[in-house]
């Protein structure tokens, strides 16, 4: 499949460039055809170039602590994905694997600065286009923590601790209020013997019934306890897991922005470079 200019005019990076400028970005890209099913690149590879979709659609993905895989995005035709290494040519901070068969048109790290030097707009839309993805990741991996962390703390209860959170949680309800109240006006009129077909069998002063309400006050309290104490132990572990994820974040907000500056770095020495050069033509 050969490279169009209508194409490359459909990518938003690409959208601002005049036809020249296509036809020369055009001859610096090489196409390649991956089958579904197999990657593109994997976490950790070393990385000196990016992609963009032609056709067909493209997981990226990683894997959590525990070797789960983790979807981050979904992408399709005239996306760009790998564009981590042309900022920075390290290994690979993600894997991405052809969901279908799929065209993609290969960018070289050396091309791209390039067309930065003479494009330096696109290199906004690239920074755009890293923070988005940057934001996604961790909406994604914060989603996950905090699942994860409750479906931990569920599997490790045992049965008693299962139904103390259920009593607990049953006893702060209305239908629970009402049951109590429905029982209490039903023994109270029974026992004043206002429904002569029935016999008293807690007279006034409701001897058995104060016993059987202690009782339940008793057990009820108890119950609660045991549930307050494991509400605090599963907030305790969202916290650390709240801690990590900010953590992690701040680590990646910290390295983006070392990268912007990088970026902008390189871009305004590329343009100090283009102004002196039309300066000395």
């Amino acid at each position: 499949m050969n490279t169009s200019i209508e194409f490359l005019r459909s990518v938003k990076l690409f959208s601002l460039l005049s036809d020249t400028e296509l036809t020369n970005l055009e001859s610096s890209l090489k196409s390649e055809r991956v089958k579904a099913g197999e990657h593109i690149f994997k976490e950790g590879d070393a990385g000196d170039c990016l992609y963009i979709i032609q056709t067909g659609q493209v997981e990226i993905f990683i894997h959590d602590f525990s070797g789960e895989k983790v979807t981050l995005s979904t992408l399709q035709s005239t996306d760009i994905l790998g564009e981590t290494a042309v900022f920075d040519p390290g290994p690979r901070t993600a894997s991405a694997a052809a969901i279908d068969d799929i065209q993609l048109l290969i960018w070289q790290r050396d091309h791209f600065l390039a067309f930065l030097e003479s494009t330096p707009h696109a290199g906004i839309d690239l920074l755009a286009m890293l923070s988005r993805r940057l934001r996604e990741a961790d909406q994604i991996l914060m989603g996950r923590l905090s699942s994860n962390t409750n479906v931990a703390i569920e599997s490790k209860l045992s049965p008693l601790q299962r139904a103390a959170t259920w009593i607990a949680d049953f006893s702060g309800s209305m239908p629970f209020l009402f049951i109590n109240l429905a029982m209490f006006i039903f023994w109270i009129v029974v026992n004043i013997e206002l429904i002569p077909a029935l016999e008293a069998f807690d007279p006034y002063p409701f001897g058995f019934l104060t016993m059987a309400v202690s009782l339940e006050a008793i057990f009820l309290s108890i119950i609660v306890l045991l549930s307050q104490n494991l509400n605090s132990t599963k907030e305790r572990i969202r916290n650390d897991v709240e801690y990590e994820v900010n953590l992690r974040a701040e680590r990646q907000v910290s390295e983006l922005h070392k990268r912007l500056t990088k970026l902008h770095s390189e871009i305004s020495h590329r343009l100090a470079r283009l102004e002196d050069r039309s300066r000395a033509s």
